[in-house]
């Protein structure tokens, strides 16, 4: 049976991971304003990857006869002075769910809660890619500057990455 704790910290990652995929959403929709679609479809596979997330763990707690409980998911941020503030923003936003998933393998420990560790391993090995991704394009960005040429090829190269759920 699965702990109190660890039930509500479900609910709650749930709630991040649906907040993540509304926050990269809006990223989206900042980088189609701007005509960078390559950008805007990188931020549409960070989407989709945090809506699987979400799903994950949403059918652990199924599977375990623990009942979801969504909230109402906050509004996101969705203006930016540049694409570089938005990738900061956006890696910033990766190290926070670090953190929370972090959190919540200390509590499964604490709770020898052994599924829920299995599942959340997963997840700490995810997050280390996540935060490499937008740090590389942060890095990127920075090295390009105010380069238009810099930021088309990257444009182009941003819109190749692909949804593999």
């Amino acid at each position: 049976m699965i702990s109190k704790k660890i039930h509500a910290g479900f609910n709650e990652q749930i709630n991040r991971e649906l907040y993540s995929a509304y926050l990269y959403l809006s990223m989206a929709a900042y980088f189609h304003s701007l005509n960078l679609d390559g950008f805007a479809s990188w931020m549409r596979v960070q989407k989709l990857e945090e809506e699987a997330h979400a799903m994950k763990l949403f059918d652990h707690l199924r599977d375990r006869d623990a009942r979801v409980e969504l909230e109402a998911i906050d509004k996101p941020k969705f203006k930016w002075t540049s694409p570089l503030e938005a990738f900061k923003a956006a890696y910033e936003h990766e190290k926070f769910i670090t953190s929370s998933i972090n959190g919540l393998y200390k509590l499964a420990e604490k709770e020898s809660d052994y599924p829920a560790k299995v599942l959340l391993d997963w997840f700490v090995k995810e997050q280390v890619e996540e935060e490499a991704s937008a740090s590389k394009v942060v890095q990127v960005l920075e090295r390009i500057k105010d380069s238009g040429a810099g930021l088309i090829m990257l444009d182009k190269e941003l819109g190749k990455r692909e949804f593999h759920g």
